[in-house]
């Protein structure tokens, strides 16, 4: 299925391969039952069951018995096993966005008038670098927006909330082609085979299955209505970043990345509190926690792990500011980013040889709450007041 999406087969393919898996699995597992009835429950005589000493020798049973326990472990233990391999090797799937700092490659010059439209003007066609593909693409702008929703929403949400994520998407979009130091090498990153930041055609029939058709009408609509819509800060596009679930409060720009933009600061985002998987608690052993401190430079001492982190300062939203490490100051975005936490608004706990570390939220806060989109929608709240709300002193143009 991998080498599928990424080559981008027609959806023929996909169906092929599911059903030889299902064919695979079916004559196995009837293979395996026809076995198991020949030698145990067969009779060789109408009402008679042969002894196990009348065509089985005691060693052949115990090479059996041992292959067959042999084949419950590894059945158990090889889909797991194959199911770790894959995240190390591909990382989780995501669903909200990862989207990077607007404006991180932002060049010290002008971006060049011959590569970029000017700011105040849309795109037909978006640049992005597909990063399964190790490739740019060219993609129009309708193709995005609509791969770009089903990226970062499910699309079983609100159509206000859906909306207001093509817009934020599109606008986002236009920022970082105006702020790109090389435009011609991709505006954004993206990797449709992780579905992270936009799905192409192939990869949403995979994803959708059977409901394709009926979910690809309803949100290439839902796109239509907007497709022209853009937030302007001033007179150019403005750096409408989004994430998933803020820890109710969302974050200033400048405590993430440390650039102020005057429309990303913080907001309420109250409902995010009811988000699933608000609260999150992952575990480190000693030992892990050892090791993914040493990749920021630090030397804990092992024989004092309960030392090893301080007093938490915390920005006026809540997230982590900056808090003591094994006798430095590490920023919060910084330490979430080192041992892969879902948020910048986590405490530290040492009990019985172990860290738990507990976030509020998922993302790194800043911009639209795609949660809290979704919980607006649902009060009744238009795209163009979510927006409003999570991105002040902006304006929307058509």
């Amino acid at each position: 299925i991998h080498v599928l999406e990424h080559a981008g087969a027609a959806t023929g393919w996909f169906t092929t391969v599911e059903w030889l898996f299902l064919l695979s699995g079916g004559l196995t597992a009837a293979y395996m039952t026809k076995l198991f009835v020949a030698i145990f429950v067969s009779s060789r005589a109408v009402g008679q069951r042969p002894a196990l000493k009348d065509y089985m020798s005691p060693g052949t049973h115990a090479a059996l018995s041992v292959g067959a326990a042999l084949l419950l472990v590894l059945g158990t233990l090889l889909p797991i096993a194959g199911y770790r391999l894959t995240l190390a090797v591909f990382g989780p799937a995501q669903g909200a966005s990862s989207a990077p700092l607007p404006g991180t490659a932002a060049s010290e010059a002008a971006p060049d008038s011959a590569a970029v439209p000017p700011s105040d003007q849309d795109s037909e066609s978006f640049l992005l670098a597909d990063q399964s593909a190790g490739a740019v693409v060219s993609v129009p702008r309708r193709e995005y927006l609509i791969g770009a929703v089903a990226a970062e929403m499910p699309i079983s949400w609100p159509d206000e909330a859906l909306k207001a994520q093509a817009i934020a998407a599109h606008s986002y979009a236009l920022y970082c082609r105006d702020h790109a130091a090389e435009p011609a090498s991709g505006w954004l990153s993206v990797d449709p085979v992780r579905r992270q930041g936009y799905l192409t055609d192939a990869v949403l029939r995979s994803y959708w299955g059977t409901a394709y058709e009926e979910n690809y009408a309803r949100l290439s609509a839902l796109v239509d209505s907007v497709l022209t819509d853009v937030l302007y800060y001033g007179s150019a596009p403005a750096g409408t970043s989004y994430f998933a679930i803020s820890n109710g409060m969302t974050e200033a720009s400048e405590n993430v990345w440390g650039t102020a933009l005057p429309y990303l600061v913080a907001v309420d985002s109250s409902t995010d509190l009811s988000a699933d998987n608000y609260l999150y608690t992952v575990q480190f052993t000693t030992e892990q926690m050892q090791q993914a401190l040493a990749g920021l430079g630090l030397l804990p001492d092992p024989a004092a792990p309960a030392s090893w982190f301080g007093e938490a300062a915390l920005t006026p939203s809540g997230y982590v500011a900056s808090l003591p490490v094994c006798g430095q100051s590490v920023t919060g975005p910084a330490l979430r980013k080192a041992l892969g936490l879902r948020s910048a608004c986590f405490t530290v706990q040492y009990q019985e040889g172990s860290f738990l570390l507990t976030t509020k939220g998922y993302g790194h806060g800043v911009g639209l709450s795609q949660w809290g989109a979704k919980a607006l929608a649902e009060q009744g709240q238009s795209a163009e007041e979510i927006l409003a709300h999570y991105f002040p002193g902006t304006e929307l143009r058509r």
